[in-house]
């Protein structure tokens, strides 16, 4: 159970980023003794203004496409509560400088043509703790996995750089049996689902003193496919075994088995085993997964992840096909993963000297996908430095790139920083297929805490 709330607490942590600490209880001193339990202590509230304005030049790639050229201004609101409540609101407006042929407006219409991209404006939403019997958060995911990750994992619902959903998450815990319920958009019908934990341990023997150690899940997923353009719909179910082999209060290691398919087609089914190992210290956060997999009648594990919101419309392959119906060959994989964040003081909030995340999966048939992203803190945390990547298909024709950079420069004390970044990106079009292109942008920001 300590996983579920792990996993559930660092997404809180990277959409509500950077707050300002958690309100604590100073201790009483040893000397005096409260004939009475003390008063609980007043909630502190922090909070962030941010304003970045940058020049944006959206670039044709592989002869695709046209250019242009726009100023972007980027408000930022950030309120933090403590563990129980936190907001963080803010979207980039985009004002158009050159390009876009007769009839365009000052702003950029792709960014608002669809009540979907005002979920922008929230990037992240939080009531109620990780530790909470019940928990509600509201913003963009990134690198997003449903509880045991067999059907999504490392999933971000705003890779199609003209849809900007907000994604809804609820977390449940009502005795023995622990839920996480998701939707990727919610002003519109897309990917939903959920997945329901039940503690054996509990249900056979009652309250066990090391929750979550022997578990029984289910998942199901599917997606509607009507909003950030139609795609073809698609449900996919697994069920998912899990034993703690070793469980402390600053590490886990766990061992796990699973099988999954497509309702409705008894021939599309997937097996996995596998085994992890989480550690939660002060100054260091690992998180570590390493899994045999097999693959038969076009399923496979990971179905909604990294490339989703762009493979929905077309696969990476010679085929171009959308995922849902592409042919996917029958065979096994191997697939790992590993999630670093360090700090020299104390890791989370601001303090971040590296996070590292990288998955991949290797298939015997020859394929190879890889995703990841690593930042860091240097130069007294003035300096910050961000890369990210995507292959996806890589061995084989048709193979599928994304790639990314951002810098920031902070000085006088910190409040002013200087920004670069650019990288490649890939935009859906009317007729279902991927145009490339390419960003660049530049520019000042500035920000206040309190």
């Amino acid at each position: 159970m300590h996983r579920m709330r792990r996993c559930l607490a660092a997404l809180l942590l990277v959409c509500l980023l950077p707050m300002m600490g958690w309100a604590s209880e100073p201790p009483l001193p040893e000397e005096e003794a409260p004939s009475a339990p003390p008063a609980s202590p007043a909630r502190r509230w922090y909070s962030l203004t941010r304003l970045e304005v940058t020049t944006f030049a959206l670039l044709p790639r592989a002869g695709a496409g046209g250019d242009g050229g726009f100023i972007q201004v980027e408000p930022t609101f950030i309120l933090d509560g403590g563990p129980e409540f936190g907001v963080n609101v803010g979207a980039p407006v985009r004002f158009r400088m050159w390009g876009g042929g007769e009839g365009t407006g000052l702003v950029r219409r792709e960014d608002w043509d669809s009540l979907s991209d005002w979920g922008q404006l929230v990037r992240g939403l939080k009531l109620g703790s990780d530790n909470a019997p019940m928990a509600v958060w509201f913003g963009a995911l990134a690198d997003y996995r449903l509880l045991s990750g067999h059907l999504v994992r490392r999933y971000s619902n705003r890779t199609n750089p003209d849809y900007h959903p907000a994604a809804g998450i609820f977390t449940g815990e009502v005795g023995p049996l622990y839920t996480e319920a998701f939707a990727s958009d919610v002003l519109g019908a897309r990917l939903m689902g959920a997945e329901v934990a039940l503690d054996m341990e509990h249900v056979l023997f009652g309250q066990p003193r090391q929750r979550g150690r022997y578990t029984l899940a289910l998942s199901a997923v599917h997606d509607w496919g009507r909003a950030g353009g139609r795609a073809a719909s698609v449900t996919l179910a697994h069920v998912d075994a899990t034993a703690g082999v070793l469980l402390r209060p600053d590490h886990e290691v766990h061992v796990i088995a699973g099988w999954g398919g497509r309702p409705g087609d008894g021939g599309a089914w997937g097996a996995v085993v596998g085994a992890g190992v989480d550690v939660l210290r002060e100054t260091l956060h690992l998180r570590l997964r390493l899994e045999a997999r097999r693959q038969q009648g076009g399923f496979r594990q990971g179905f909604f992840g990294a490339d989703y919101e762009l493979a929905r419309f077309q696969a990476a392959g010679p085929e171009g096909m959308p995922l849902a119906g592409a042919g996917f060959p029958d065979g096994y994989s191997a697939f790992g993963e590993a999630e670093v964040g360090w700090d020299a003081v104390s890791y989370g909030g601001l303090y971040k000297h590296l996070k590292l995340s990288l998955g991949a999966e290797a298939f015997s048939w020859g394929r190879f996908d890889v995703d990841g992203r690593v930042a860091a803190q240097l130069i007294e945390r003035s300096l910050e430095v961000a890369l990210k990547g995507l292959g996806v298909g890589m061995g084989r024709p048709g193979a599928r790139y994304l790639g990314a950079a951002e810098v920031r420069w902070r000085f006088l004390g910190g409040k002013l920083y200087a920004m670069g970044t650019g990288g490649t990106l890939l935009f859906a079009t009317a007729e279902g297929t991927l145009r490339p292109g390419a960003f660049a942008s530049v520019g000042l920001g500035v920000d206040n805490a309190r």
